[in-house]
């Protein structure tokens, strides 16, 4: 899909530093927000993993206490979850969906200011929880009672409020993505003309909607119990605590794909950029997203096979759940198959791009094995699990988020990252998350359990490695910090489209301008119609081998 911009303005207007610190209601300042906000959180969140792994790498507790381990183990897994990867999906969501679809803002921008402007508080709530009385929440991101509610509970109290805060910002996000998506895209743009980033946002953008409002009501009567003395969960009133894991689960197992698929989108269109060539099947990628967002609301028991379910039932979601793997199979062929033939670009973006491909699919083969009933039980609870967890959500959403980022760096700050810095960054990501979590695989099938801060001396040396890993993955946030700042100050400064790329986004300013684009953008034959292949379409031929200021290599 490319574009010809038909001039009507002839000067046009740029946001103001100040502006990123205010009420704006522009939906690129809202993404920048998004994205800063996101990666504060990240660089927290990844504080307090390295604390954990300080204490794991002896057996024995001597680095912190176990009652401040769990304070630290839940703070950590929550702000990943619910202050990181949430919000960095949001964030390009906010950026790219208006310029993609060739519109001025989101369908409602107050809105959508008002989505960001709760994710704050709820962050800050969280962070100071660990100095009430008790301490912060200590029950694990799942909150599972009985424990919630004899641990810290003004804590706990605090980790509810805060995750009310982040949920409903996510259910007013959503509602502006879908909205603009369908509503708002330049006529010539049908739903097979969307860039796929949109295709995905639709999903996760449903998923929110109808699986949201499910942990509402479970954190609202959790919160009833623990403050006003009812049983609704409580076993030792009569309560039902398997009753709270399906809630949670009915949003947290959605919540995965809520967080990956994003990043689904902003590797279908990163990917084919860098190797110069169209995706390869288009409409199955598409279509993929939304059977991954309907497959992903009937799963959820998969993670309660030892909760007592019945049998049928373990038989049922055991199913599902492998059915799952037939559209996410058919996202990574298709990626793999838009590679295969390419005139590859080892830059920095497609390594991030390619290091998802390889990291996200690992995880994947070890849900296929998880999602077989006997072998999960085996392995419940286990570091099996922690081991796969971190391999979809952190390798594969901290690769194809930077594969995002520096993709899309240039068009957001009108200026070029600096390609040593980008690759020692992903090289020692790379490395770091490899060396820190592929050992945990075998910690779980020799039974170390998850969540504890004391443990048998046979699993020290394998603690040890994991260690020295989630070092290396703190280092690697340096030369991305570095890179950052350095390229803001002095990076060459772009033209509109530095990668001769052909989404709407990239035939306007860089940065784009506070109305987006300085005409009305026109749609004509490219290579996401889907009636083309890549043996049609002559990737090269129509954008040019250079970079340029203008679309008019585009004609």
């Amino acid at each position: 899909m490319t574009t010809i911009i038909e001039s009507t303005k002839t000067q046009h207007q740029q946001r103001k530093w100040t502006d990123y610190f205010t009420f704006c209601t522009d939906h690129k300042v809202i993404g920048i927000q998004y994205l800063v906000t996101s990666f504060l959180f990240y660089f927290i969140g990844g504080a307090l993993a390295e604390v954990l792994r300080t204490e794991l790498a002896t057996p024995e507790p001597d680095f912190i206490t176990p009652f401040l381990y769990n304070q630290v183990l839940t703070m950590h897994g929550t702000i990943m979850i619910f202050l990181w990867i949430v919000p960095a999906g949001a964030a390009f969501a906010n950026y790219l969906i208006p310029l993609m679809i060739g519109t001025e803002d989101m369908a409602f921008p107050t809105l959508n200011a008002l989505a960001f402007w709760l994710t704050p508080p709820g962050g800050i709530l969280l962070l100071l929880s660990f100095f009430v009385d008790g301490g912060a929440a200590q029950a694990g991101w799942t909150s599972y009672p009985p424990l919630s509610l004899v641990s810290g509970i003004w804590g706990e109290e605090i980790w509810i409020l805060s995750v009310l805060l982040i949920g409903t910002s996510s259910i007013l996000g959503s509602i502006n993505f879908l909205t603009t998506i369908l509503k708002m895209r330049i006529k010539e743009m049908d739903l097979h003309s969307m860039p796929l980033f949109c295709w995905s946002m639709l999903a996760t953008s449903t998923l929110i909607l109808l699986s949201t409002p499910v942990l509402a009501a479970a954190l609202v009567l959790l919160s009833f119990d623990l403050i006003a003395g009812t049983s609704f969960f409580n076993p030792a009133g009569g309560g039902d605590p398997v009753l709270y894991q399906h809630m949670f689960w009915f949003y947290s197992h959605p919540a995965v794909y809520i967080m990956i698929l994003p990043f689904f989108g902003v590797i279908s269109d990163v990917l084919p950029v860098h190797v110069r060539k169209p995706i390869f099947g288009y409409r199955a990628i598409a279509y993929s997203s939304l059977g991954i967002s309907f497959l992903g609301l009937i799963v959820w028991a998969h993670h309660m096979f030892t909760s007592g379910i019945p049998g049928w039932l373990r038989m049922f979601f055991m199913a599902a759940t492998m059915l799952i793997a037939i559209p996410t199979g058919i996202k990574v062929f298709g990626w793999c198959a838009t590679i295969w033939g390419g005139k590859i670009n080892l830059n920095t973006p497609f390594l991030f791009g390619f290091g998802f491909l390889t990291i996200f699919t690992l995880g994947g083969l070890t849900g296929v094995m998880l999602s077989a009933v006997p072998f999960d039980i085996h392995v419940h609870d286990t570091y099996f699990v922690v081991a796969h967890f971190h391999y979809v959500l952190f390798g594969g959403a901290s690769m194809g988020l930077f594969a995002g980022f520096y993709h899309w760096f240039p068009k957001m700050t009108g200026r070029m990252f600096n390609e040593f810095l980008g690759k020692a960054h992903f090289l020692l990501l790379f490395i770091g998350l490899n060396v820190s979590f592929m050992p945990m695989h075998e910690l779980g099938l020799l039974g170390m359990n998850r969540r504890i801060a004391l443990y048998d001396i046979q699993f020290q040396p394998l603690n040890e490695i994991a260690t020295i890993g989630a070092y290396i993955l703190g280092l690697s946030t340096l030369p991305f910090v570095i890179n950052i700042f350095l390229s803001l100050a002095s990076g060459e400064k772009v033209s509109r489209n530095p990668w001769r790329a052909y989404t709407l986004e990239w035939q306007t300013s860089s940065p784009p301008a506070i109305e987006n684009f300085d005409g009305k953008p026109v749609l004509w034959a490219g290579p996401y119609d889907y009636g083309l292949n890549s043996e049609e379409f002559d990737f090269e031929k129509v954008f040019g081998d250079t970079p340029t200021e203008t679309s008019s290599n585009s004609k």
